[in-house]
């Protein structure tokens, strides 16, 4: 066995070096005037590796996400039923071996003074660092609330070692608050600002922003779990500076005249024809009868009678047979689905959604009467980010019974209105779903698994294999390795 894992480990350190090789060379940039080949790893500036390393962020928000459907925000059709729990082992290869290496790599130029990481080229030794720091922050976080438990400090070391230790969740966490704060602070924004940045194009103010609501959002996490911590960190994200009007939307452009960089929505539905996926029904039916003007753009139009609200008609969650979509069915709307529509990373809603339930739990002072102010200020919000704000209209919605706040149910409403805002960021709405338990969902009937909707993503399947002894250490201590182990932070 000892031979065995010696040369998977052989295998996987070509595989990584080949994937670095690829990561570096085969993504289109920019090299300035720096005089190196483009097919060595060590050749790509600092610049180039953060525009790779940036193009997989919108992965963790937005597209065919599992957490899409664990939130009921779509159906399949073709391919319906029990796949939609029993999914069990996820690769996080992707990340690690991807735009995470690629970030620790800007790291470890500028630590060593590497020609590559220029200032000239490059932007502000200072800010390459900060920015490099608070993206893999953010990648960290987004595979420790999929995962639980995952490699952190023995990670991105290089060297072909493949058995790194798995840090605790709530070690993790701390240590990325502290990293967020620090990048915050060492951000200069009177010095010159990253370039290859396709985000904030250097905007360095942008990135202090950034970094203090990934720390917002992060502190929500810890409410039912470690409050004191949560309410520090809350308040010390709100102190520095987060997003504060939809102009401070964090958004990812695709470029809709390269094929290279497509939304990926539109490579499926149009480029690769796949028919696959509808709005679910879930989603519309909660929607619908309270005529919200949103839902006309997170689904197609066209249809009428029936189930069908505002011309949109969503498909059962879980439905066991195969359906014919889109003539039966809405698809994902226009406005999410062209070739250059733009995927939402962070928006100003959702930073007010986080304020009112912080006021709600006592984390910022207000109590409910706050909560209500902020709750209802992040629905103008979105209604203003997908353009169909309307004064009249909005004051008639948020007086309904099934929107308006109230002490009693003001938790759920929300998380609700929280859960519609962030259509199709399946991963966001999962972490909210686990941690309150809103929306009340309904797990599909046709799941072969009777525990329902998942509480967690299964490890990499070959990490047994690679990484026995602290893959075995991990599972003693956090539970079985499979996606109804609850997490740190999941109570």
């Amino acid at each position: 066995m000892k031979r065995i894992n010696k040369n998977m480990k052989k295998i996987y350190s070509l595989v990584f070096t080949a994937a670095v090789i690829m990561i570096a060379a085969c993504k289109p940039g920019d090299f300035g005037d720096v005089n190196v080949s483009p097919t060595i790893p060590a050749s790509a500036p600092a610049k180039s590796l953060l525009t790779n390393s940036l193009q997989s962020l919108p992965g963790t928000v937005f597209g065919n996400s599992t957490a899409n459907f664990y939130v009921q925000y779509l159906s399949e059709g073709p391919y319906p039923g029990a796949s939609l729990y029993n999914g069990k082992n996820f690769s996080w290869n992707g990340y690690y071996a991807g735009p995470m290496f690629n970030l620790q790599t800007i790291i470890d130029y500028n630590t060593a003074n590497s020609a590559l990481a220029s200032e000239s080229v490059n932007g502000a030794k200072v800010n390459q660092l900060a920015v490099a720091r608070i993206l893999k922050a953010y990648y960290f976080w987004f595979l420790t609330d999929r995962y639980g438990n995952i490699p952190y400090t023995e990670a991105l070391k290089g060297g072909g070692d493949f058995t790194p230790k798995y840090d605790t969740q709530q070690s993790i966490y701390y240590a990325l608050f502290t990293e967020l704060k620090q990048a915050h602070d060492q951000i200069n924004v009177n010095a010159a600002g990253v370039t290859g940045d396709i985000l904030f194009h250097g905007d360095m103010a942008m990135w202090k922003k950034f970094a203090n609501t990934t720390r917002l959002f992060m502190a929500l996490r810890l409410i039912k779990n470690d409050y004191a911590k949560g309410k520090t960190e809350f308040a010390a994200a709100i102190t520095d500076g987060v997003l504060t009007s939809n102009s401070d939307n964090v958004v990812y452009e695709y470029i809709g005249s390269d094929p290279n960089n497509w939304n990926p929505w539109y490579a499926n539905y149009t480029v690769s024809n796949r028919n696959d996926y509808a709005i679910s029904k879930t989603l519309v039916d909660y929607m619908g009868p309270k005529g919200d003007p949103r839902l006309p753009i997170y689904g197609e139009t066209g249809f009428s009678g029936g189930t069908s609200y505002l011309g949109v008609k969503g498909l059962t969650y879980g439905s066991s047979s195969a359906i014919n979509i889109p003539s039966s069915y809405s698809r994902i709307g226009d406005a999410f689905r062209s070739a250059g529509s733009p995927a939402y990373v962070y928006s100003y809603a959702q930073v007010l959604f986080a304020l009112a339930e912080g006021a709600k739990v006592a984390y910022i002072t207000g109590g409910d009467a706050q909560a209500q102010i902020h709750y209802e200020n992040a629905i103008a919000a979105s209604w203003d980010q997908y353009g169909v704000y309307d004064a009249t209209a909005f004051t008639t919605y948020i007086a309904q019974s099934g929107v308006a706040y109230s002490a009693a149910t003001g938790l759920q409403k929300i998380i609700e209105q929280k859960w519609v805002h962030q259509y199709l960021n399946g991963y966001e709405a999962w972490a909210d779903w686990r941690r309150t338990g809103f929306p009340v969902l309904t797990p599909a009937s046709s799941s072969v698994d009777a525990r329902g909707i998942p509480r967690r993503q299964g490890y990499p399947s070959n990490e047994g294999a690679i990484n026995g002894a602290n893959y075995s250490a991990v599972v003693t201590a956090q539970g079985v390795d499979d996606n109804y182990t609850k997490m740190w932070w999941d109570l």
